[in-house]
């Protein structure tokens, strides 16, 4: 089974988030940010070409050998759907139209669910705004391992299967921990997305479905696209509770791996992440950051040091300590 994790609880700290106080500190110097605030109005056309290429690659992949579809999906489709996964991200913040036309952003989440293959805008936009607010709280923070899962994944053995099984973990955990009724775009998010579904089937054949599924489960687990679930909050340097990392495969994640300037300034589209960082370098720069979301990966398996147990969690207010 391996080494066994060092940690045998969460990090329990009695502060508040960082991001709100240092937002402040940053734009009492830096005002200027201000003006990167607001959508990116080319945002929406690289989403939708995104969508349309994987609608096009169903055409394809429908004569394919399930070896040849599985790598397919693995090494192409899934790493377009986790992209689109982030799009959704960039959507829930209202960052391809603005917070003006809420209706807008929420009907291209619809799209750019689609090749994705499971309704999920609706419900990340429920669950992640909490995350940015309530960032770290024991109850109402869904991005934070449960307790049975330190306790279950606690070996580096187990804490591959982990990585591996991330993308059922980021499924129903919300509705264990903090469970909430759909709401009605949530129905018709699932709707929208059934249909869709239903419809690849009948017109182009049960692979080109499994092709989108599969891509879409495969880039959310053992995947380097997938380091960032672990690198952005997972505590790999003590006192620290948010990472950022400033390599390559920002240029297909829309800028997520800036992601201490995201929580910093969620108003600022991902485009716009990088300028955050030179305007107030000297906030960013001496923090601790990941290089590589590969090494990410290979350093949670195998250092005793990291696991589900290292994450920075605060008791919900209002509960006794």
């Amino acid at each position: 089974m391996g080494q066994k994790v060092s940690r045998t609880d969460f990090e329990w700290v009695y502060t508040e988030e960082p991001h709100a106080s240092r937002r402040k500190i940053i734009l009492e110097k830096y005002p200027q940010i201000k003006k990167l605030f607001g959508h990116d109005p080319n945002f929406k056309w690289i989403a939708l070409a995104m969508v349309l290429t994987q609608i096009l690659a169903l055409f394809i992949v429908k004569d394919l050998s399930w070896t040849w579809l599985v790598a397919m999906a693995y090494c192409f489709g899934g790493i377009i759907n986790h992209s689109l996964m982030l799009a959704v991200h960039e959507i829930s913040h209202n960052l391809a139209f603005g917070h003006s036309r809420p209706m807008h952003n929420r009907i291209l989440g619809f799209i750019c669910n689609l090749p994705i293959g499971l309704p999920m805008s609706i419900s990340f936009k429920k669950y992640h705004l909490e995350h940015h607010r309530y960032q770290g709280d024991e109850v109402i923070d869904t991005d934070i391992p449960t307790l049975l899962e330190a306790r279950l994944f606690n070996t580096t053995f187990g804490k591959f299967i982990w990585v591996c099984l991330q993308p059922f973990f980021y499924i129903f955990r919300p509705l264990v921990i903090n469970p909430k009724p759909p709401t009605r775009l949530e129905i018709v998010n699932t709707i929208i997305q059934l249909t869709f579904n239903a419809l690849v089937v009948y017109f182009i054949g049960w692979k080109s479905l499994a092709y989108l599924l599969i891509g879409s489960i495969l880039a959310m687990g053992l995947h380097p696209v997938a380091g960032h679930f672990i690198s952005e909050h997972y505590m790999f340097a003590k006192g620290f509770e948010t990472y950022s990392y400033y390599g390559p495969l920002n240029w297909i994640t829309f800028n997520v791996g800036y992601h201490n300037e995201h929580h910093d300034f969620p108003a600022v589209p991902g485009s716009r992440l990088p300028e955050v960082k030179r305007i107030a370098k000297e906030f960013y720069e001496t923090m601790p950051q990941h290089t590589s979301w590969t090494r990410v990966l290979y350093d949670f398996v195998m250092d005793p040091d990291v696991g589900p147990y290292a994450r920075v969690k605060r008791r919900q207010r209002g509960l006794d300590s």
